[in-house]
C-alpha cells in the first residue's frame, strides 16, 4: 500500500483538540505537550525506527516475551476472542499474539490513520482468514468498536508500556475507558516497563544516532505545518532526564538561546535553558503495576517477566 504524505493542513482539517492542547500547553509556565501529538505520519515512522535501535530495549524485550509466552497466554484467554489493540502503530508484536490465541477478529485502533491503514493491510495479508477492521480514533477515551465484534468476547492488547506516557491519574482514566470500550467479561494484556539502571534508561531515550531527537523535534515541525507556527527547530536541543521522585524518564526540548515565535497567531517567547516538556515515560515496580490495574477496574490474573527483570506483560480481567 502506498503511503499518504502529510499535507499542509488547513484550519478546517486541523484537529481542534491539537490546537487547543498546544496553545494551552505553551501558555503554561512550564511549557508542555501531550505525547499523543507525536504520532502524525512522520512521527509514527520515526517511532518505528526508534523501536529498532540497539539502545531501545522495550520493544526487543517485550517481543521476546510474547514469542516465548503467547501460547501460555492463549491457554488462559481461550480461543474466539476479538483482539482490540490500542495504539496499534505498526503492530509489529501483534502476529505473535494472533498466531497463538485463534482470535475471531482483530481491531487495531490508532490516531494516525494513514499509518494504521498500512499496518492493517499488511496484517490482513499475513492472516487471510482473519477479519481485520481498523478504527481510526483517539483511544484515550472510550472507543466505539465495529458492530462485527459487538457480541464477541474481547481481549484488549496494549503493548509497548504506552501506559507509562501518562500521569497516574490519566493512566487510571485510560484503563477505565478501555474497560468501558471492551465491555463485561473482557481481558486486557498490557506491557509495563520496569524501573532499572538510570544509564540504561537515558540511553534508550537519547540514542547515539539521534533518532529520538528527530522524533521529539518532529512535534515542532507538526506545529509549524498544521498551526501556522514559526518555531525555529534548530533553536532547540533534545534532552532526556530521569525524574527519580516520579520514577519516570522525561523528554524535553530545551531552548539553546532566547527565542520568540508564533503558533496560530499567538506569540510565545522562551529564554535560554527553558524547556518544552514533551513526554513522560513512567516505570513501574511489581506492586505499582498491579495497583494501577486495580485502580482502573482490572483484576490482575497473571504476569510474565524477562530474565533481566526489565519488562513485564500482565494479563487482567475486567473487575
Amino acid at each position: 500500500m502506498l503511503a499518504t504524505l502529510d499535507r499542509p493542513a488547513t484550519s478546517s482539517t486541523v484537529d481542534p483538540a491539537f490546537r487547543r492542547d498546544i496553545l494551552s500547553g505553551f501558555s503554561q509556565r512550564q511549557k508542555t505537550t501531550s505525547a499523543r501529538w507525536f504520532y502524525d505520519h512522520r512521527g509514527s515512522e520515526l517511532f518505528e525506527q526508534i523501536t529498532e535501535l540497539p539502545e531501545y530495549y522495550p520493544t526487543r524485550t517485550e517481543t521476546a516475551l510474547l514469542a516465548q509466552y503467547c501460547r501460555d497466554i492463549g491457554e488462559v484467554t481461550g480461543a474466539g476472542r476479538a483482539v482490540i489493540e490500542f495504539g496499534a502503530g505498526s503492530a509489529i508484536k501483534t502476529p505473535h499474539l494472533l498466531s497463538a490465541i485463534s482470535p475471531a477478529a482483530y481491531v487495531p485502533v490508532d490516531i494516525s490513520g494513514d499509518f494504521l491503514r498500512e499496518s492493517s493491510a499488511a496484517l490482513a495479508t499475513r492472516f487471510p482468514g482473519l477479519p481485520v477492521v481498523p478504527v481510526e480514533a483517539d483511544f484515550t477515551g472510550p472507543v466505539t468498536l465495529p458492530p462485527l465484534v459487538a457480541d464477541m468476547p474481547k481481549l484488549g492488547f496494549f503493548p509497548g508500556s504506552t501506559i507509562g506516557n501518562m500521569m497516574p491519574r490519566e493512566a487510571v482514566d485510560l484503563l477505565r475507558a478501555m474497560k468501558e470500550s471492551l465491555g463485561n467479561g473482557a481481558m486486557l494484556l498490557i506491557g509495563m516497563d520496569r524501573v532499572k539502571d538510570i544509564d540504561v534508561l537515558i540511553r534508550a531515550y537519547d540514542d547515539a544516532q539521534g533518532v529520538t531527537a528527530a522524533f521529539n523535534h518532529n512535534l515542532l515541525a507538526r506545529i509549524n505545518r498544521e498551526l501556522g507556527g514559526t518555531i525555529p527547530l534548530d533553536a532547540f536541543r533534545h534532552r532526556a532526564i530521569w525524574n527519580d521522585s516520579a520514577a519516570r524518564i522525561e523528554m524535553h526540548l530545551e531552548a539553546k538561546h532566547g527565542v520568540a515565535f508564533m503558533i496560530d497567531g499567538v506569540v510565545f517567547a522562551m529564554e535560554a535553558g527553558e524547556t518544552i516538556h514533551t513526554e513522560n515515560s513512567h516505570k513501574y515496580g511489581p506492586g505499582d503495576a498491579r495497583l494501577l490495574l486495580r485502580a482502573g477496574g482490572w483484576e490482575p490474573m497473571d504476569e510474565w517477566i524477562d530474565a533481566g527483570d526489565q519488562f513485564a506483560i500482565l494479563l487482567a480481567r475486567s473487575a
